[in-house]
């Protein structure tokens, strides 16, 4: 006679087994929650307390906001990295250093109302919330709008509003504002949020050309606006008639270096901005050495260069520039350049070495690769480097970088150079 087991699953052990899965989701979930607080808590240690944000409030909302909330699924794993990430519709969210500087630049008060230009993910006006009385936030892109708003809303922002529209005509029914953050680079000030910023009122705001951009807190003082240059940036254009109608378009056929020689230097208003070089951008640790002065050795070529030094493993020291290059008009560059080092030790990552990089985007700003000249390390005198690079046919953009990356040591740069190869 031949036996069987039977198994009868009754409704107490249905609802054993669900309590189980239930506790072992949330369990998962709060090791996930932990490991991003403590990505949270390195990246305002190493790269953003590190690099100017003192605010200990602004540096609190970086740490508190959960980044990784904003960011498409496939980018979570690079949510808590100094960088800006797409998050599509050819827009991308702001590096936290960046949101954390213009963020301490405006000196948010708790009665403060605040307008931002140019929502994206909703990133920066969640940052802005803990710190103002009251956020309003515009995006053109329906799509992101309608996402940012309905991210806003599950992580219960009560004190943001949201709206898809032109954000330069500014939201006249909630003005005056205290204070304005516009993300997006417009070629001039919208006369809109000259007038519905506050008599006393502060905005900070990206102006300039396409690929070569100024970021001005700006003061209204007697209904006008007195400008301070804060620091060369490159922020997302705003979508539409804004982009459209600027004076001067980047021409994507013939991309070259701004300054690669490093002979331009600062202007009046530029000189005392931290680690300004003229048509670069993010310098971190950089120092624009002419060749007559006291700390400069001897130089590549012409009068000056430019100089990284880091004692830290690790701490960020770098310099990038935006370049347009249309891959359907050109599908080979010669990157060249010369480099000189001194004790140059190896950082944290292998990747922690000077080097002369160029990263490739496509019109959705997704990454097609980086090619790099280097890595260098010890101590070398000046030497020319190049190298060719082919470029993909759905390429629109790439972001040039120089720097230490994380190396210990000294690097300096000169002659950086793009020629398109016919």
């Amino acid at each position: 006679m031949s036996h069987r087991c039977v198994f009868r699953v009754t409704p107490v052990a249905c609802f054993l087994g669900s309590l189980c899965l239930a506790f072992l989701i949330r369990s998962e979930q709060t090791q996930a929650d932990d490991l991003y607080a403590i990505a949270r808590e390195q990246l305002v240690r190493d790269r953003i307390a590190t690099a100017g944000v003192t605010d200990e409030r602004v540096l609190d909302a970086i740490r508190a906001t959960e980044r990784h909330e904003f960011v498409p699924r496939s980018q979570r794993e690079r949510a808590y990295l100094d960088m800006s990430l797409p998050i599509g519709e050819s827009q991308t969210i702001s590096s936290p250093f960046i949101v954390a500087m213009m963020t301490q630049a405006i000196e948010p008060k708790s009665t403060d109302i605040v307008l931002e230009i140019g929502t994206g993910s909703g990133y920066q006006a969640a940052v802005l919330s803990p710190l103002v009385k009251q956020v309003y936030s515009i995006e053109i892109v329906k799509e992101l709008g309608d996402r940012a708003a309905e991210t806003l809303k599950r992580l219960d922002y009560k004190n943001i509003s949201t709206r898809v529209g032109d954000g330069f005509l500014g939201w006249e029914e909630a003005a005056p504002f205290d204070k304005i953050i516009v993300t997006c680079s417009p070629e001039s000030v919208p006369l809109p949020l000259v007038e519905q910023l506050r008599e006393g009122g502060v905005m900070i705001i990206p102006v300039g050309e396409r690929y070569q951009q100024t970021l001005y807190l700006m003061t209204k003082q007697e209904g006008k606006l007195v400008r301070k240059a804060l620091r060369p940036t490159l922020f997302v254009p705003m979508t539409g008639e804004a982009e459209q109608g600027r004076q001067v378009h980047p021409d994507a056929a013939n991309p070259v270096v701004v300054n690669g020689d490093f002979e331009t230097l600062p202007g009046d208003e530029e000189v005392a901005v931290n680690d300004f070089v003229p048509g670069w951008y993010y310098g971190r640790q950089v120092k624009h050495v002419r060749a007559d002065s006291n700390d400069s050795k001897d130089t590549a070529s012409g009068k000056a260069f430019v100089r990284f030094e880091n004692e830290t493993p690790g701490l960020s020291s770098h310099l990038l520039q935006g370049i347009p290059i249309d891959g359907k008009q050109v599908s080979m560059i010669r990157l060249s350049g010369r480099v000189r080092t001194d004790g140059v030790q190896i950082g944290p990552d292998p990747e922690s070495l000077p080097m002369i990089a160029i990263s490739l985007y496509d019109e959705q700003r997704r990454d097609l690769g980086t090619y790099w000249l280097g890595p260098f390390r010890g101590t070398r005198s000046w030497k020319e480097v190049s190298r060719l690079v082919r470029i993909p046919g759905q390429t629109r953009e790439a972001i040039l970088r120089l720097g230490l990356f994380g190396a210990t040591g000294l690097a300096e740069f000169d002659e950086i150079v793009i020629k398109k190869v016919d």
